[in-house]
């Protein structure tokens, strides 16, 4: 379907070794674009590149510390000098730590904030930029159900996500008029190897969620795609600003 067409496009894709930053990927080589994959782990970006060339796609590797200016300065202009132009990117990468609100480690508070909300900002302003040159992009965010709904133990990452949200509506109203629309997808709890960290330490964990979640199961990577995709594509083109939860029911089931 023409609406849907991402072929040729350009798209870059942080943490994207693992989990739903891998599966984004995926989706958009089985789409046809051309991609710019970073984290901080090689060899993860290796195995995934071969399986992305394997679809008869194009991936340009990047080791890329989301926190660090120099680095995303890097990545874009690996971008513009590998393929010429940014079309999408989605910022994925995300980390989360676990302790009560009161004891929470103003260490592990600036890491998360750092990894989550100021990555984010420093990989939207610079690609941004390139996109509002070009007249035209598609920004996807990561967020999360904890940026509306407040987890246990998760204050930062709670915090930080709901900055995302934010972060989101500002850049997409300031660039709504110059042709690069700023979107956000939230998950519930999706199948991936943050959230296996956080089962094999809370055996109650599973069972929690699954009464919680309307739908009664966890969600699998594979199930943020199609969602990417949309919003990537000339079907939304009306839309900007916008959190989408994709989780199972979670908000529809109240705070």
């Amino acid at each position: 379907m023409e609406l849907f067409n991402l072929e040729g496009k350009v798209v870059i894709v942080t943490g994207a070794g693992r989990g739903i930053g891998r599966e984004i990927a995926l989706g958009f080589a089985n789409a046809g674009c051309r991609l710019v994959i970073c984290s901080r782990t090689i060899s993860e970006l290796e195995a995934l590149a071969k399986e992305i060339e394997s679809l008869g796609s194009r991936a340009h590797i990047v080791r890329c510390d989301i926190t660090q200016p120099d680095d995303v300065d890097r990545v874009v202009q690996e971008a513009i000098d590998q393929f010429g132009k940014i079309d999408i990117l989605i910022n994925n990468a995300g980390i989360t730590k676990k302790h009560p609100a009161e004891e929470f480690p103003l260490e592990d508070w600036n890491q998360i904030i750092q990894v989550n909300l100021t990555g984010v900002f420093l990989f939207t302003q610079k690609v941004g930029n390139i996109m509002l040159e070009q007249g035209s992009g598609s920004i996807i965010n990561l967020s999360s159900i904890a940026s509306q709904s407040a987890l246990t133990g998760s204050l930062a990452y709670c915090v930080s996500k709901g900055g995302v949200d934010m972060l989101t509506k500002t850049f997409a109203m300031e660039w709504a008029t110059r042709g690069v629309r700023v979107n956000a997808i939230a998950p519930a709890y999706i199948e991936t190897p943050l959230v296996k960290e956080i089962k094999d330490h809370r055996p109650k964990f599973v069972e929690d969620i699954l009464h919680r979640t309307p739908m009664n199961r966890m969600g699998d990577p594979k199930e943020i795609v199609g969602t990417a995709i949309y919003l990537a594509s000339d079907a939304a083109t009306y839309v900007t600003g916008e959190t989408i939860f994709v989780d199972g029911g979670w908000m529809a089931a109240g705070l």
